[in-house]
């Protein structure tokens, strides 16, 4: 059962930081509990808002529908009414809302709707999807808005007013136009978030819209650096800001760019650099090669002391 209402939960992850769990895989693939639930403590350790389970940085597209179950129920049980838990839920409007469903009987507190797999659709088709995955359950709901599913001011607004329970928006597309409309017609009837990839690069300049929280896949391996740079952003100190995307953020994304999909790969990597192994990333995925690993360490190093040997 949830220990937050949709209310309380879109209030409760304007406040902080938010931050996406990889998910432990052994050599086989198969999802690992026990070190899983370890991370999601070490990391509850530190000021952490709200816990994405099985979000994309979770490798929710390459989990089964069972296997997001089992995820968020072991977040939920780590986590035990510490912080909201969100789960990942998407793929096709059936396979979603099927997801929604399991989210809710493993204790989920929220929903992080993605879109609809492998296609592009029209604003109405849009609308039934968000709208099937609210009227699924009763748990809060934060709609992702990534390129392949941009919804516009309006559709927007007609789902705030028949859903009561719709209560984020999450951005992956960087639009500060379309940003900007939104906030300016929803105001404070959505919490927003921000989740570009590398959020922490769009960090200040959505913070001038409204936008007062993002996920940060980098906590996964340096919290402490994390929450410092999200510190500095809600305080204006540009200085530190600065600082911080040139001497790691920066070059942190050129590597990344480097592979395709290594927005998951460079984060489990960097996990096995402090010494917290999560495993490999699941196919059609792929780590990075051990000389990129290397650059990652010597990244890390350079900002972060907590390092293990290699």
């Amino acid at each position: 059962m949830s220990h937050f209402s949709p209310t309380d939960l879109a209030r409760r992850l304007g406040q902080g930081l938010l931050s996406f769990p990889v998910t432990h895989f052994d050599a086989q693939g198969a999802f690992l509990e026990s070190p899983y639930r370890d991370h999601c403590g070490w990391m509850l350790e530190r000021e952490l808002t709200g816990l994405f389970a099985a979000g994309g940085t979770g490798e929710f597209f390459s989990l089964s529908p069972d296997e997001v179950a089992k995820v968020v129920a072991a977040a939920v049980a780590e986590t035990n009414g510490r912080i909201p838990v969100i789960s990942g839920c998407g793929y096709g409007t059936a396979i979603a809302t099927g997801i929604a469903r399991d989210a809710e009987k493993a204790g989920a507190d929220g929903l992080l709707l993605l879109p609809p797999y492998l296609m592009h659709a029209k604003q109405e088709g849009l609308a039934d999807h968000i709208e099937a995955g609210c009227r699924a359950t009763g748990l809060g709901v934060i709609v992702y808005h990534p390129d392949n599913a941009i919804i516009n001011d309006d559709t927007l607004a007609r789902l705030c007013d028949r859903n009561p329970n719709l209560v984020g928006f999450k951005d992956g597309v960087g639009d500060i136009e379309l940003m900007t409309r939104i906030y300016a017609r929803m105001g404070d009837r959505l919490t927003y978030i921000g989740g570009l990839p590398t959020a922490e690069t769009f960090a200040t300049p959505y913070l001038t819209m409204g936008v007062t929280t993002y996920s940060s896949a980098i906590f996964n391996f340096m919290p402490e650096w994390a929450l410092a740079f999200y510190k500095a952003v809600r305080a204006g100190d540009q200085v530190t800001v600065m600082n911080g995307l040139r001497d790691f953020v920066l070059p942190y994304i050129a590597l990344r760019n480097r592979g395709q999909g290594y927005a998951v790969s460079i984060v489990k990597a960097g996990m096995r650099i402090i010494g917290r192994d999560a495993g490999p990333v699941r196919s059609p995925l792929t780590d990075l090669s051990v000389e990129e690993e290397a650059e990652l360490r010597t990244l890390i190093e350079r900002v972060s002391p907590v390092v293990q040997p290699a």
